[in-house]
């Protein structure tokens, strides 16, 4: 496996390259030009510019993660096909730099839903955390809590860009005649269309997980099992339709089994993000630290699924918690320095012993 670490670029991250560089194994920085609105094309002096930062610490940008599929290509508008040439437009301009891997999502309206970005666990750090009852609400009420940080801390989120959620009641009313079965129907369409470019560039389009795995707020969510996984990749039966099996995403719905996901279609995984999770029997979760006894998703069986499938793809620590000095202000929720660096050794020390002691 090759690991990777998400970052949110230059001023627009507080980790510095200089502090990934020193956590050992890390080869290559998960990317992305976090201040493009979905549908905008990539320019190659963009994307050069990044190259540039990473050249001069030595890490590749195999790995783009967050190349936003525009709402027109989801609802399934007929602005959708400029939408998609966009799109292909922007896979062409990657390929040159390097690239190997897109991860992104299908997920309407909101990309990830959390109900409090700094939730104490119990130790003295604090975690993203998930409140069953308050999605049953509002979802102004949670957008303007999600919201409230990129107005006071100047942070950006993935798929939580303000132009789109200050129209979120337009939103909800363009998605509003999209059922399960249509938004499966447009993501064909979407995939099908870029296919011919995936092949023609060498570039995987790896689908990240719903997050969390099931509908919200009356909005119809696809990937959120392992049989929606098996249908999702008979759909569009191509080499380069592939996943971002995300451990987290998934196993916030405890009846999900990943490490068995893993070992059925580890060909078809391009990227694997490892989160933990803890459940609470009302249906709340927390996001919990990478040690597989800390959380229920069963990390080590995961990579020891990975391992026995000779798997070589990208792989990064996935959300973290905000330890010491990190808090609001001054860490990206779930994406601090700490607990995704001792993630990092946890999931190394787990492959090592495993390439040492394994014998299958």
């Amino acid at each position: 496996m090759k690991m990777t670490w998400r970052w949110y670029g230059e001023g627009n991250d507080q980790i510095k390259l200089s502090d990934i560089k020193q956590i050992p194994g890390v080869e290559g920085i998960v990317w992305a030009l976090h201040d493009k609105m979905p549908g905008e094309v990539w320019q190659p002096d963009e994307i050069a510019a990044v190259k540039q930062q990473l050249d001069e610490y030595g890490f590749n940008m195999d790995v783009v993660e967050s190349v936003n599929v525009h709402d027109d290509i989801k609802i399934g508008l007929p602005t959708r096909d400029q939408y998609i040439e966009n799109y292909k437009q922007t896979i062409r301009n990657l390929a040159p730099f390097g690239v190997k891997v897109i991860c992104y999502n299908f997920m309407p309206v909101f990309d990830w839903t959390r109900t409090d970005l700094f939730h104490p666990v119990g130790d003295g750090s604090t975690a993203l955390y998930y409140e069953a009852a308050k999605i049953k609400q509002d979802p102004k009420e949670m957008a303007d809590y999600v919201m409230s940080f990129t107005e006071k801390y100047h942070m950006t989120f993935p798929g939580w860009e303000p132009e789109r959620m200050a129209k979120l009641d337009e939103l909800f009313e363009k998605y509003r005649p999209v059922t399960k079965e249509k938004l499966w129907d447009n993501f064909k369409y979407f995939l099908e269309a870029i296919m011919p470019t995936c092949h023609e560039t060498g570039i995987k389009m790896a689908v990240h997980m719903d997050d969390p795995p099931w509908d919200i707020f009356g909005l119809p969510r696809l990937l959120t099992s392992g049989e929606a996984i098996d249908k999702f990749l008979a759909m569009v039966d191509d080499p380069y339709n592939c996943l971002t099996l995300c451990s987290g995403s998934l196993n916030a719905d405890p009846k999900n089994n990943v490490a068995d996901i893993v070992r059925k279609h580890c060909d078809r995984i391009a990227f694997a993000h490892i989160r933990n999770v803890k459940h609470f029997d009302n249906g709340d979760f927390s996001e919990a630290s990478h040690r597989d006894c800390d959380g229920d998703t069963g990390i080590l069986d995961i990579l020891k699924a990975y391992h026995d499938g000779g798997f070589d793809g990208y792989i990064r620590p996935d959300h973290g918690r905000h330890l010491w000095t990190e808090g609001p202000g001054t860490v990206r929720p779930g994406y601090g320095l700490y607990d995704r660096a001792l993630g990092v050794m946890y999931m190394l020390g787990a492959w090592d012993s495993l390439d040492k002691f394994d014998h299958k």
